[in-house]
């Protein structure tokens, strides 16, 4: 199968982690986009959506799904969101389509995060996807000589980026991320940093994986 349709394979599959009559975390990129349209055919059997980004909430609506804010909901069973890497523990890379911090926000609501993806997304150590952080425009050669510094990562300006917060996002190659939890929650402290797109705190409980031979369930 070519990797769209694995998507779409994922995003079938996600449906039987719907509740019904509840509301949906629902993340950001393809695949996801993949999910929104199957969410599509059982929309009336929910309350409606949580969006991480403003594209996906746009796609969500123009199905008919109802879409919240996140202030108007105090918590959702489960949030439903693609991945850049994910290891073999459930902790992840984020932010390639540069909405790692809303996607937080809406994982952080929910009390499962459920990762959807292709094969090619699972590594033994993350780090060679980009790693991605949004950062307050002023503070990003700060922050980018700090990885220099500290792990020894060369950090980019994506340019011609603005997230949907109107804040920037550095990407940094040459990492080994053996700690994912240690190194979110040390880059989560440095001045001007808004998030950084590892998910260790808030990893999948399980990952959906397009595979040739289907779509293949690890728990964590």
């Amino acid at each position: 199968m070519t990797q769209d349709e694995l998507k779409a394979l994922v995003g079938q599959a996600a449906l039987q982690y719907v509740q019904p009559g509840s509301v949906v975390g629902v993340g950001t990129g393809s695949t996801v986009n993949k999910f929104i349209d199957a969410l599509a055919t059982v929309k009336d059997t929910i309350r409606g959506a949580v969006s991480s980004s403003v594209a996906s909430t746009a796609r969500l609506q123009a199905h008919g799904i109802p879409v919240f804010d996140a202030a108007e909901v105090t918590s959702i069973p489960v949030y439903i969101d693609g991945a850049d890497e994910i290891d073999a523990a459930g902790n992840m890379v984020k932010g390639g389509g540069a909405a790692l911090t809303r996607e937080k926000i809406v994982a952080d609501l929910a009390e499962r995060f459920i990762c959807i993806a292709d094969e090619s997304k699972l590594v033994d150590v993350m780090g060679r996807f980009p790693l991605p952080v949004e950062v307050i425009p002023m503070a990003a050669a700060q922050v980018a000589r700090r990885f220099q510094a500290a792990y020894g990562g060369d950090a980019t300006l994506r340019q011609g980026v603005v997230t949907d917060n109107g804040n920037h996002i550095l990407d940094v190659r040459g990492l080994q991320i053996t700690d994912p939890l240690a190194m979110e929650t040390e880059v989560n402290q440095w001045p001007g940093v808004v998030t950084v797109g590892i998910f260790a705190r808030h990893k999948a409980r399980v990952c959906l994986l397009g595979t040739a031979s289907g779509v293949r369930t690890i728990t964590y």
